[in-house]
């Protein structure tokens, strides 16, 4: 695995903590907040700058970790506050059971992405990762995620297509960094 990979994964996953789509039909998020969603994604695909880009994302992952139903946004905090003492594998028995009592919940998969990548299990966060994106078409993290997997497992031509599509939604990414030919 290339060195920066996982310590980008990492900061993906800890700067969570700051309806055209699936979210549209989601109790986790208010009617506002969806409505939030939509005006941000705008905004974030037609981003000056990356500067602007990455506050627009940060907007997006606190909206996406902190649902409106308590519950959920309590165990799913839970779950990031315990990453640190033993790493995401070791949290992997709190993430399925989130994903068991809320299948729709987007950010559940995604967690569960992220700890499979790091426990090196490239097809099952790719399967979770598929698993997210019918749920949010538009995250961001999992489209890069996506990208970083293809590109460890030498799957270069799956990568470039990949990268292409996240940056329909977030055109500032920094793993268009992994393709010269992409370049601004």
């Amino acid at each position: 695995m290339r060195p920066f990979v996982r310590p980008l994964l990492a900061a993906l996953l800890l700067a969570a903590t700051p309806a055209q789509m699936v979210l549209a039909q989601s109790s986790f998020w208010s009617a506002d907040e969806q409505a939030s969603f939509d005006i941000l994604f705008e905004h974030l695909k037609s981003a000056p700058d990356e500067a602007t880009a990455r506050a627009i994302a940060e907007e997006i992952w606190a909206l996406w970790t902190k649902p409106d139903d308590k519950i959920v946004a309590a165990r799913f905090a839970a779950i990031l506050n315990q990453f640190a003492l033993g790493g995401p594998a070791a949290q992997m028995h709190l993430i399925d059971a989130l994903i068991a009592d809320y299948p729709d919940y987007p950010e559940g998969w995604n967690l569960r992405a992220t700890a499979k990548f790091f426990a090196g299990d490239y097809e099952g966060s790719l399967a979770d990762i598929t698993e997210t994106l019918a749920r949010e078409p538009r995250h961001f993290g999992a489209l890069a995620g996506r990208v970083l997997i293809f590109h460890t497992m030498g799957r270069r031509e799956e990568a470039l297509t990949a990268i292409r599509a996240a940056l329909e939604v977030h055109p500032f990414l920094s793993e268009r960094g992994l393709f010269p030919e992409l370049s601004r």
